[in-house]
């Protein structure tokens, strides 16, 4: 028998330099709050500030004459360094190795003498993976009752060495390191070459590696800079709202369809709440757009280099609000123009380009899925959840009820905490608001989630941490589909009496319903027959003789669809009305399985033209071409209430089973079929 293969993908530089940004970045997103708190504190108190304190802002001289210390100077220099410190520590060994590698990195701030972010970036991380090493030499050989002694010792020892090394040995390395860094962003600046970073940074954000950049180049080398003049142009390179803000408006005057009438939205959630990734897929639809952002970008930094503006510390979210909230007070006319300017020429070029270019797959946002695919070469894994490629590890079956669902991003914010409130509403507003549904940074999953949710350029990165849950992936931040089919899952998984078959049948309606969903499944020569109760009592005459047909007679997949639709109707089972929505379904993502299989069914919105739940099998021995792959087997489905879930389950656990699919294109007889498919009238 012919089957379908599928090499395993290979690990990309882009992916690595994702996974090395979203660690960078994990270090210091969850600090974020506190570099607002310095950042507001030296814009009201410091001596050029709007509310000028000596006490605070670390300017003058007390009652006694002894210079004041204030809040600005302290902060900077530890609390910010030690809790990034501590933070890098924390992610490799936990607590111990959060301690230790904070007391490592005091030695780098004392030895250096000024904010040491990237020493605290190093050491944190190192004081962890260290002391996780050493701890590994005495596991299981201590005494009982001396463990406390030997982990306090050990952590205080190792501690104390680690900051002597951090003093005489990392502290000048990483001292030269940030004094170099910081003559080549002068010699930018100076030579007014600062601007052709966008050339770098735009693209690289479109590819998720926006973190990588931002917060792991631009904003330690920014805080250094604003310590010393005040302000720094660094924090706006990559947050500068205008660039995306204005490719947003020209789809919302130019642009056709769906990507017109999202625009809008989108718009302000960019602009306002700061989520940039947001307007990524816009891009991916039309990849000359990223002229605009460049353009946009590169308008942006020159009129803050000329303007001799800056920020005083980092805006996160990149938020029109959180720009100004931490623009310097000699600043603020340098930096609107910043943002209108980049705003006003990215628009210009975006519209252009969006005139003088014709591309189909404006019309809806999903085409964009596809388009990224190519790009990026990465296949897509639809039939992952049948074959179990892209899987990654494991089979994720949902052994009991939802409660806990993750909106996971690469820094656990912007998109990810839209994401989770747009399906947190649709949840309670459903009637399960117990289910909890949160944000977080894909560095900081762990395998505790029943169900995750990510972009579908994050997926590979999220399923080794998360293997036992079920995974979904959205290409479109607002208004993806995928959130309905999600709390259709809750629905059935969270309906008392539901059983684990169920929640199978449930990830396999997922997968069924649109090709983002990633549902990790059992190899497709392993699936066994749990023989499960099913999910719903279901009628015996679901599959009858008269709805498989050995030799079917088309050529196209369109003319497949109406085959397998018109046996539906000839049973009395659904409408002319489900016929229609079958090709609507199609259109708008494929049913395409794998392992030559194509479940076409209608949308959501057609349930009522669903007259009893029934199931067609067609058979192509030569094949049908299905966008690109080879279908043998086209099998319509219409189910009402929970028997199309029911149903969708018992067809993956045969076409799982390379012995049944091989025993389906060998039969000679209806029999056969109606045999091997009993489950489905289980």
């Amino acid at each position: 028998m012919a089957t379908e293969t599928v090499a395993k993908p290979r690990t990309s530089l882009r992916v690595h330099v994702q996974k090395f940004g979203t660690f960078l970045s994990g270090m210091i997103m969850p600090n974020i709050g506190a570099f607002i708190a310095w950042g507001l504190i030296t814009a009201l108190f410091i001596e050029k500030g709007w509310i000028p304190v000596p006490a605070l802002g670390g300017f003058g001289t007390n009652d006694e004459g002894v210079p004041n210390v204030g809040l600005v100077g302290p902060m900077i220099t530890y609390l910010l360094p030690l809790l990034i410190a501590y933070t890098g520590g924390r992610m490799v060994y936990d607590v111990r190795g959060g301690v230790v590698g904070a007391i490592g990195t005091m030695g780098v701030i004392v030895g250096a003498g000024i904010p040491m972010f990237i020493g605290a970036m190093i050491m944190g991380p190192l004081g962890g993976w260290t002391m996780k090493k050493i701890d590994l030499l005495w596991e299981g050989k201590i005494r009982p009752g001396f463990e406390m002694l030997v982990n306090n010792f050990s952590a205080g020892i190792w501690g104390a060495l680690l900051a002597m090394l951090g003093f005489y040995g990392i502290s000048p390395l990483v001292q030269a390191f940030s004094t170099a860094a910081g003559n080549v962003v002068q010699f930018l600046v100076n030579n007014g070459l600062l601007p052709l970073t966008s050339i770098f940074i735009e693209p690289a954000k479109v590819l998720f590696l926006n973190n990588a950049i931002n917060h792991g180049v631009l904003t330690p080398l920014g805080i250094q800079q604003s310590l010393e003049q005040g302000k720094s142009i660094l924090f706006l390179l990559e947050a500068n709202p205008g660039p995306g803000m204005g490719i947003l408006l020209a789809y919302m005057f130019f642009g056709k369809g769906l990507a017109k009438g999202s625009a809008s939205g989108a718009a302000i959630i960019h602009f306002f709440g700061g989520i940039h990734e947001i307007y990524f897929p816009y891009v991916l639809m039309r990849p000359l757009l990223i002229l605009a952002a460049i353009a946009g970008g590169m308008t942006g930094i020159a009129t803050l280099a000329i303007t001799g503006s800056g920020l005083v510390a980092p805006a996160a979210p990149g938020s029109i609000i959180a720009v100004l909230a931490q623009t310097s007070r000699d600043s603020y006319v340098g930096v609107i123009l910043a943002v209108v300017l980049a705003m006003t020429v990215s628009f210009l070029v975006a519209s252009v380009i969006l005139k003088t270019t014709k591309h189909s797959d404006e019309v809806d946002l999903s085409d964009a899925t596809s388009k990224m695919e190519a790009m990026k070469g990465k296949k897509s894994s639809v039939s992952s959840v049948l074959t179990g490629a892209g899987a990654g590890v494991g089979t994720a079956v949902l052994a009991g009820p939802i409660k806990n669902i993750v909106f996971a991003c690469d820094a656990g914010m912007g998109s990810s905490a839209m994401g989770a409130s747009v399906l947190r509403n649709k949840i309670k507003a459903a009637g399960f608001p117990d289910v909890k549904v949160t944000n977080a940074a894909i560095a900081n999953l762990s395998d505790t989630y029943d169900v995750v949710i990510t972009h579908q350029d994050l997926t590979e990165r999220t399923k080794p941490v998360t293997s036992s849950a079920a995974h979904f992936s959205v290409d479109n931040f607002m208004n993806s589909p995928r959130y309905d089919e999600i709390v259709e899952l809750v629905k059935e998984r969270n309906t008392e009496g539901a059983t684990p078959d169920a929640g199978a049948a449930a990830a396999g309606a997922a997968a069924a319903a649109g090709h983002g969903a990633h549902v990790a499944s059992a190899p497709m020569d392993t699936a066994p027959d749990t023989g499960a109760a099913p999910a719903a009592v279901v009628p015996s005459d679901i599959l009858v003789a008269d709805s498989v047909i050995l030799n079917g007679t088309a050529t196209t997949r369109d003319a497949a669809i109406d085959e397998a639709g018109h046996l539906l109707l000839a049973r009395g089972a659904v409408d002319e009305g489900y016929l229609a929505a079958m090709h609507e379904r199609e259109e708008s993502v494929s049913t395409y399985m794998g392992s030559f299989l194509a479940i076409p069914h209608g949308t959501n919105a057609a349930k009522d033209h669903i007259l009893k739940s029934a199931v067609s099998v067609i058979r192509y021995p030569d094949g049908i071409d299905w966008n690109g792959k080879q279908v043998k087997f086209v099998v319509g489905v219409a189910g009402i209430n929970n028997e199309h879930l029911h149903i969708l389950s018992s067809i993956a656990k045969v076409f799982t089973n390379k012995a049944q699919v091989a025993q389906l294109e060998a039969a000679t007889s209806v029999e056969e079929v109606l045999e091997l498919f009993g489950k489905v009238n289980a």
